[in-house]
């Protein structure tokens, strides 16, 4: 993309996982955007334009297109440039994705969120999220990244939910049985690109990217 018209707008949110995982491809695949910080009590009216749910990440194209999934927007900046080969596993890797995105994210919300969902007993949404971590453990006690020696859409995708998790719930992390999901997870917070997309950015202002 040559001029700052033509970049395309990506809504954001700092520390919401679902954008997390897109400023992650974008910028693995160096694709060239501008990035908007948006507040979530604030939402401004040209990304609710663009995409009724509301929710970020929104990335609007040159040429009007909208593509309001993490995961499309993912795929979208990696079918352009994948210098790391982040797409070789193919569909291998949907499955393991569809667990994180659904099964562990619902878990996640009712351990982390337990007051917006009454009746949710946290201990034992922690207990079956847990448990999805522990695969993902043994998946990674062969290799150091999910689908083998290098990273993955994957292992992005599913990284900002690994996160969250170790943060709400630290001590029980800690002292889990996931020695190595724990280092995948040190890894990927000590990675430059991780630190790169966690820049501050004041909601509204208008950052250009590459």
């Amino acid at each position: 993309m040559n001029s700052e018209t033509a970049a395309p707008i990506l809504y954001t949110f700092r520390r919401c996982p679902y954008a997390i995982r897109a400023r992650m491809a974008l910028a693995v695949s160096a694709v060239a955007y501008v990035s908007r910080e948006v507040s979530l009590r604030a939402k401004p009216a040209d990304m609710l334009d663009a995409s009724a749910k509301g929710t970020v990440p929104v990335l609007v194209l040159s040429n009007g297109r909208v593509i309001d999934e993490s995961l499309d927007i993912m795929r979208w900046a990696l079918e352009r440039n994948d210098p790391q080969r982040w797409l070789s596993p193919g569909e291998a890797m949907a499955d393991l994705i569809a667990v994180n995105d659904g099964p562990f994210k619902f878990h996640l919300d009712r351990m982390k969120y337990a007051s917006r969902y009454p009746g949710t007993l946290p201990a034992e949404h922690r207990i079956a999220a847990l448990q999805l971590l522990i695969e993902l453990d043994q998946r990674l006690s062969n290799h150091p990244y999910l689908f083998g020696a290098g990273p993955s859409l994957a292992d992005a995708a599913i990284f900002p939910f690994v996160r969250q998790f170790a943060r709400a719930d630290a001590a029980v992390f800690s002292d889990a049985p996931l020695s190595s999901l724990q280092a995948w997870l040190v890894r990927w917070e000590a990675s430059a690109l991780f630190q790169t997309v966690m820049n501050k950015q004041e909601p509204g202002s208008l950052n250009r990217v590459l």
